[in-house]
């Protein structure tokens, strides 16, 4: 029987998943180097066959990844440039990281999430750039993290930053999938969908990827740059034309084609996932264990609209409250994956928290149950929480503060909603900060005995 409170269990499932995916521990995992040999997967690299040895990419992960990578190449590292969100250069000012460890080589660039700015553009520059420089003598490390699509925005020629901001911020509005939106976002780049291996190239390139979509499909996970793209310009066009997106009717004068499989660009490429929404939920499911309480990961491939997600939360809370189905209470069901949010009004929120707000409607009444969703890197949406707690006693404490919950999810105010009604115990906004990793997101729904 588990003898901490729902809300104190979870938050320790929370960081058992993050401490599972830590980007620094995933590199380590996966990256060693054995005298001049550099060892990636299965693969061996003689480090003094190369003249360069360069760091590019970018992500939320950008900072710890880079960490990891300089201090395993040591003098090795010639020089780098990456991009990651504001606030996420976790790290990489500690004393330990330079210059003993070769980040005085390493330039960053903080930029917009999840809308591109100035600095997305100016930091996609520089990456651009440097990749050109490399030769066939050169070995180019491309570290890539979930929020690259929008950190490293290279726009086409024709096409504005307003204008792929005006995109970015339609189609995020709309409700489309991560696949959708990158798919469109590919066709405006010059980094994306494969370009930055075609700038790279005839370099050897390591790509080492943390995945932050449902399925790890690479050509996705910050809009592949260094990857062929299945997709097309009549694929971005469309979803456009579907989504209504200002501006479609223009699409095929800015819209380019992107490298394709068998490209020459890709022949020199490798390719590594070293940490997944997966590891992280397992992990979660065995301190779930561990505290006591009856726990199966029942998916990490949820996707759909956050509302709608959230009613077949509520649904198996409510199978394992009444009918012990699939598993007795005390028990944790645990899913992975995102959801969408098709934004109607003018409120504050993002998809896990309007995932909460349903589910706690959805849950009124039910004693003992608790569902925790949350983004893993910390930021759910435009906001500085990383998602919200909700259980069944949720409405009842609204009602005693005059909150309306239907109305706050009418208004896409989720974050309001939550931060009033706050107690850090019981249902809530969860405050992480920046985790410096980036692996999508994570459901918990815990139901303990009554």
């Amino acid at each position: 029987m588990p003898e901490l409170d729902l809300r104190t269990a979870a938050t320790r499932m929370q960081q058992a998943a993050l401490d599972a995916v830590d980007p620094a521990v995933a590199i380590r995992r996966h990256v060693r180097r054995e005298d001049d040999d550099l060892v990636v997967g299965d693969r061996r690299y003689i480090l003094s066959d190369y003249e360069h040895v360069f760091v590019i990419g970018g992500g939320k992960a950008a900072g710890p990844m880079t960490v990891a990578i300089a201090r395993i190449l040591g003098d090795r590292l010639s020089q780098g440039v990456l991009v990651t969100k504001y606030g996420h250069t976790l790290g990489v000012e500690a004393p330990s990281c330079s210059p003993h460890h070769h980040m005085s080589r390493i330039r960053f660039v903080e930029a917009g999430h999840p809308v591109p700015d100035q600095n997305s553009v100016e930091g996609a520059e520089a990456v651009a750039d440097l990749a050109m420089q490399a030769t066939s003598r050169d070995l180019v490390i491309c570290l890539i993290s979930g929020g690259g699509s929008a950190l490293l925005s290279l726009p086409v020629p024709g096409l504005t930053l307003e204008d792929l901001q005006e995109l970015t911020h339609g189609l995020l509005r709309s409700g489309a999938t991560i696949d959708e939106l990158n798919t469109v976002r590919k066709h405006c780049s010059r980094l994306k969908g494969g370009n930055l291996a075609r700038l790279a190239a005839p370099a050897d390139v390591v790509t080492l990827v943390l995945s932050d979509v449902v399925g790890d499909s690479l050509d996705v996970i910050a809009s592949g740059p260094t990857v062929p793209d299945p997709t097309t310009v009549s694929d971005a066009y469309d979803l456009l034309q579907r989504y209504d997106i200002a501006g479609a009717g223009d699409a095929p004068s800015f819209l380019q084609e992107t490298p394709k499989p068998g490209d020459t660009a890709f022949e020199r490429v490798h390719h590594v996932i070293v940490g997944s929404n997966r590891q992280g939920a397992v992990a979660a499911v065995q301190e779930a264990r561990r505290l006591g309480f009856e726990s199966l990961l029942l998916s990490t491939y949820i996707e759909g609209e956050a509302r709608e997600v959230a009613k077949v939360a509520a649904g198996l809370v409510k199978g394992v409250r009444a009918d012990s189905d699939p598993v007795a209470p005390p028990a944790c069901l645990v899913w992975g994956g995102e959801t969408t949010v098709t934004v109607r009004g003018d409120g504050k929120g993002g998809r896990n928290q309007e995932l909460a707000l349903a589910a706690a409607l959805a849950l009124d009444g039910w004693p003992h149950v608790l569902v925790m969703a949350l983004a893993t890197d910390g930021t759910d949406g435009p906001t500085d929480a990383a998602g919200a707690v909700a259980t069944g006693d949720t409405l009842r404490r609204a009602q005693d503060l005059g909150l309306d919950p239907w109305a706050a999810l009418e208004a896409n105010d989720s974050y309001h909603f939550f931060e009033a009604l706050d107690d850090g115990r019981q249902g809530g906004l969860i405050q992480s900060g920046a985790t410096g990793t980036n692996v999508n997101d994570l459901l918990f729904l815990l139901v303990d005995a009554l």
